[in-house]
């Protein structure tokens, strides 16, 4: 018996997906999402996805806009990740993510009201002290090992892109 092509799945298409992410500092503090994520408490840097047309710092900025209800200024870019994620199970859609985690302070109240757009997932936020941040277990070891670099003493070159997996 001879495979046919109607009996393979065809293969999930694949979309590159650009996201801006903030690192938002306050008096010590990083600010974090809460969300629950594929079953499980998590927390995430602010931010989403780039839209059509849309320059990357007014993608952070509305973005946090929607997630926290802040403004914010957006500075230096911290760092760039890079991952290949596939969709569950069945696949439907396989995303080549791409990151780009910029440094930002808050314009104006630093007051945590929540933002009128918030992600479905998303069930909070927190300010969280730099150091606890980094041994966070509910954050992502991409964002622990990053921010790490910036609890360094007199450390203010964070300037190097990172490619990792996750």
């Amino acid at each position: 018996m001879t495979p046919s092509s109607a009996s393979a799945p065809a293969p999930a298409p694949t979309r590159i997906r650009n996201s801006a992410k903030a690192v938002v500092l306050h008096e010590g503090n990083v600010l974090l999402t809460r969300n629950i994520w594929n079953g499980r408490e998590g927390h995430f840097l602010p931010g989403g996805g780039q839209e059509p047309g849309e320059l990357l710092p007014d993608t952070v900025r509305r973005e946090v806009r929607e997630e926290t209800g802040l403004t914010v200024n957006v500075g230096r870019l911290l760092w760039v990740l890079e991952a290949w994620i596939r969709d569950r199970e069945p696949v439907t859609e396989n995303y080549h993510r791409v990151e780009i985690v910029f440094l930002c302070t808050v314009d104006g109240s630093h007051e945590l009201v929540g933002g009128a757009q918030q992600d479905t997932d998303q069930i909070g936020l927190e300010w969280v002290p730099l150091d606890k941040a980094v041994t966070l277990e509910t954050l992502s070891s991409r964002y622990r090992d990053n921010l790490a670099a910036l609890t360094a003493p007199g450390d203010s070159s964070i300037t190097t892109a990172s490619y990792l997996e996750w």
